[in-house]
C-alpha cells in the first residue's frame, strides 16, 4: 500500500474494532440495562478461567501494539505482504467488526464480558447463534487473522496465539460450564446441534 502505510492502515482498523465492538456496544449496553456488561476476569488468580482473561487482556494490548511497535521502528515485519494479502487481512478485519457487531446485537441484553454466577441471562440461539455458539469469538479470531495478515510481526502474530488460547479457555472452562448450570438440557441439546465456533465442528455428544 503506497497511500497509506500498513501500520497506519492496521492501527486505524483496530481503533475503529476496539472502539465499537467494546466501547460503543459498551454504553449501547448501559443505556438500555443500566450495566455495561462488564464482570471482570473469572477464577481466583492463578486458575484456568484467570488465565484465560488475563490471556484475553494480553491480546488486546497485543493487538494495539502490532502497528504502533512496527510504526515505532521497534519490530518489523517478518516477511513482506503482497497487496493481495492485505486485501484479504482488510476484508478479513471488516468482516469481523461486522460480525462481532451482529452477534453483540444478536444477544440483546444478554451479551456480557465475562460471566457472573449470581446471574442467569437468557439463552440466546437465534441469528447468528443459531449457526455456531459462540459467533462473538469466531468474528474475533477472524478479525486478529486479519490484522496478522497486514501485519505478520511478531506482536501481531503473538496477538492472534493469545487470542486463540484466552478464547478457548474462556469458553470451555467458563462459559460453557456456566450455561449448562444455568440452562441445564435446553443448553445441552443445543451444543449437541450447533458446533462451537464453526458450523457442524465442536458438537457435544449428550
Amino acid at each position: 500500500m503506497e497511500m497509506i502505510s500498513r501500520p497506519w492502515f492496521a492501527l486505524a482498523l483496530y481503533v475503529v474494532y476496539m472502539a465499537l465492538a467494546f466501547g460503543w456496544r459498551s454504553l449501547r449496553q448501559r443505556r438500555a440495562t443500566g450495566s455495561t456488561g462488564f464482570r471482570g476476569i473469572s477464577g481466583p488468580p492463578g486458575s484456568l478461567p484467570w488465565l484465560g482473561g488475563v490471556l484475553f487482556a494480553v491480546a488486546m494490548l497485543l493487538g494495539l501494539a502490532a502497528p504502533v511497535a512496527e510504526l515505532a521502528g521497534w519490530i518489523g515485519p517478518l516477511a513482506e505482504p503482497s497487496l493481495l494479502v492485505v486485501g484479504l487481512g482488510a476484508v478479513a478485519i471488516l468482516a469481523g467488526i461486522l460480525g462481532t457487531l451482529w452477534s453483540q446485537g444478536a444477544m440483546g441484553a444478554s451479551w456480557r464480558i465475562g460471566v457472573s454466577e449470581a446471574e442467569r441471562t437468557s439463552l440466546v440461539t437465534r441469528g447468528p447463534f443459531a449457526v455456531v455458539r459462540n459467533p462473538i469469538f469466531s468474528f474475533m479470531m477472524l478479525a486478529a487473522l486479519g490484522m496478522a495478515l497486514i501485519l505478520p510481526n511478531a506482536a501481531a502474530l503473538a496477538s492472534f496465539v493469545a487470542l486463540v488460547t484466552a478464547i478457548e479457555l474462556q469458553v470451555r472452562v467458563v462459559e460453557e460450564p456456566y450455561l449448562l448450570r444455568a440452562h441445564g438440557e435446553a443448553y445441552a441439546a443445543y451444543c449437541a446441534k450447533v458446533g462451537r465456533f464453526l458450523p457442524g465442528l465442536g458438537l457435544a455428544h449428550r
